[in-house]
C-alpha cells in the first residue's frame, strides 16, 4: 500500500531539489550485481544512494516510497538506439525530409518515451542528421531543462565512399546529395572525421567497418575500411579518451574491429569460432540488437525500403542465432541494444526475451541491461547497479521478471537520479 498520494510525492520531491532523503522499500530488489534481497530498503541522499540492504527499522525524517510487492531493479541502459527517427521505414532518405530541429523535437519526445518505460541511459551510434540534434538534447536534458535519460554517444556513424553510410541508389547526376554520416576515404580523411565529430560532442566514435543489412547498395559481408584507416580511427579516438564502436558484421570485420582496439562490436551477425575467442581475451563487448530483426519480420516483411534487410534476416537469422548462443555460453560480454528509435520504447524491452530464448537466464538479461552495459559505457561508477554510492536510477515492476522476463515490457516506476519519473498502481 502507498503511504503518501502520488501527486505529494512529486511535489515534494520537485520542491526539495532532492535534498531530503528519500527511501523506497519493496518486496524484491536484484541489485545488477546478481543478487536479490526480499524485503529491500534502499536509502537515497540526492541524486545517489545512500545504502542499500533488509527493511528493518525505517528511518525518520524521510520521504517514503513503498512499492509493496514491487521488484526494484537498475534503470535499464539502452547500447544502441535512434531515437531521431518517427518510425519510417525509408529511413535512408529520412534526413532528407526533415529539418535538425524537428528530429530534435521528435528525439525529445522519443527519449521521453524511453525513460518512462525504464530506459534511464541509452547510447546513440549516429543517428538521421546531418547536424548533431541528439546531442542537442542531450544538452538540454543535462541542463534541466527537460526530463530524459542520460544520453551518450557518437554524432555520426563514419564510412567509406559506397558503403552502408553513403547513399548508393542516387544517379550520378545527384551525387551531391548529402547523407547523414561521414564519407571519408584514406587515413587523412578518417582522422579528420574523428577530430571533428570529438569537437562537436561525440563521447564515442562509431565505424561502419562493414556493409549493412538496410542499406541499398552494399553487402554485409563485405569489409569497407582497410586496415590502415581503421587502426587510424582508433588511435585518433585512444589519444582523445573516445571509445570506438564498430558496427561489423561479417566474421572478418568483427576480427578486424577487435584487433585494432574496438570497445563494442555493433551486431556482429557473422560471428565465428575465432572471432568468440579474441571477445574472450579482449574483454570486448557484443551488442547484438536482435530486437531489430524481430521488429521487421513482424512489422515490416512487405516493406519495400526495407525489403533487403527482411530478406537478409530471413535467410540468416538462425546461423547468427546459433552462434549468437554460442556466444553467451562461452562467456562473452553481451549487452542489450535494440536498434529502435523509441517511438515503442515497451517495445524496446523485447531484447531482454530474446537473450533468454538464446541462453541467457533472466539474471544475465537483466544485467546486460545494466551492469554489462554501464561498463561497457565506462560509467560502472555510476549506473548499473544498486549500491551506495551510485546515481539512483531505478525502475521497478509489478511481477517477478526472474519468472517472466516479459515483465520489463510492463514498467510501473521509474527513478532517475533520486527524481521520480514515474509511479503507477
Amino acid at each position: 500500500m502507498y503511504q503518501i498520494s502520488i501527486t505529494l510525492l512529486f511535489f515534494i520531491l520537485s520542491v526539495s531539489a532532492y535534498s531530503q532523503k528519500t527511501i523506497i522499500t519493496c518486496k524484491t530488489l536484484i541489485d545488477g550485481t546478481g543478487k536479490t534481497i526480499s524485503d529491500a530498503i534502499i536509502i537515497i541522499e540526492g541524486e545517489r544512494i545512500v545504502s542499500v540492504g533488509k527493511k528493518e527499522k525505517i528511518p525518520t525524517g524521510a520521504t517514503v516510497i513503498d512499492l509493496g510487492d514491487f521488484t526494484v531493479m537498475p534503470g535499464f541502459i539502452d547500447m544502441h538506439c535512434h531515437p531521431l527517427g518517427d518510425g519510417d521505414d525509408d529511413y535512408q532518405t529520412y534526413h532528407l525530409k526533415n529539418s535538425s530541429a524537428d528530429k530534435a523535437m521528435m528525439c525529445l519526445k522519443n527519449v521521453q518515451g524511453m525513460l518512462h518505460a525504464g530506459w534511464t541511459s541509452i547510447r546513440v551510434p549516429g543517428d538521421l542528421d546531418v547536424g548533431y540534434a541528439h546531442f542537442a538534447v542531450r544538452d538540454a536534458i543535462n541542463k534541466g531543462m527537460f526530463e530524459g535519460p542520460r544520453i551518450y554517444g557518437a554524432g555520426h556513424w563514419i564510412s567509406v565512399t559506397g558503403g552502408g553510410g553513403d547513399l548508393n541508389f542516387f544517379s550520378y547526376e545527384q551525387s551531391g546529395v548529402k547523407v547523414d554520416g561521414l564519407v571519408v576515404d584514406g587515413v587523412e580523411e578518417m582522422r579528420k572525421a574523428v577530430r571533428n565529430e570529438i569537437k562537436y560532442g561525440s563521447d564515442w566514435i562509431k565505424l561502419l567497418v562493414t556493409g549493412a543489412f538496410m542499406t541499398a547498395g552494399d553487402n554485409p559481408q563485405n569489409v569497407h575500411f582497410s586496415k590502415e584507416e581503421l587502426a587510424v580511427a582508433i588511435d585518433e579516438a585512444n589519444r582523445r579518451d573516445v571509445p570506438v564502436m564498430a558496427h561489423a558484421h561479417s566474421a572478418e570485420g568483427i576480427k578486424m574491429s577487435i584487433k585494432a582496439g574496438a570497445k563494442t562490436i555493433e551486431h556482429g551477425s557473422f560471428l565465428d569460432d575465432e572471432g568468440i575467442d579474441l571477445f574472450l581475451k579482449s574483454g570486448a563487448y557484443l551488442i547484438p540488437t536482435l530486437t531489430i530483426g524481430t521488429w521487421f519480420l513482424e512489422f515490416n516483411e512487405n516493406s519495400v525500403a526495407l525489403a533487403k534487410a527482411v530478406a537478409l534476416t530471413k535467410k540468416y537469422r538462425p546461423q547468427v542465432e546459433i552462434m549468437l548462443s554460442k556466444a553467451i555460453k562461452a562467456g562473452v560480454k553481451v549487452g542489450v541494444g535494440t536498434d529502435l528509435t523509441g517511438t515503442n520504447p515497451e517495445y524496446c524491452a523485447t531484447e531482454f526475451s530474446e537473450l533468454v530464448r538464446l541462453g541467457m537466464t533472466p539474471m544475465q538479461a537483466i544485467q546486460a541491461g545494466t551492469k554489462i552495459n554501464a561498463e561497457a559505457l565506462g560509467k560502472i561508477k555510476d549506473l548499473g547497479t544498486i549500491e551506495a554510492g551510485k546515481f539512483a536510477d531505478l525502475v521497478a515492476v509489478k511481477g517477478d521478471p526472474l519468472k517472466d522476463i516479459n515483465e520489463l515490457k510492463r514498467v510501473k516506476f521509474v527513478m532517475k537520479g533520486g527524481k521520480v519519473i514515474k509511479l503507477d498502481k
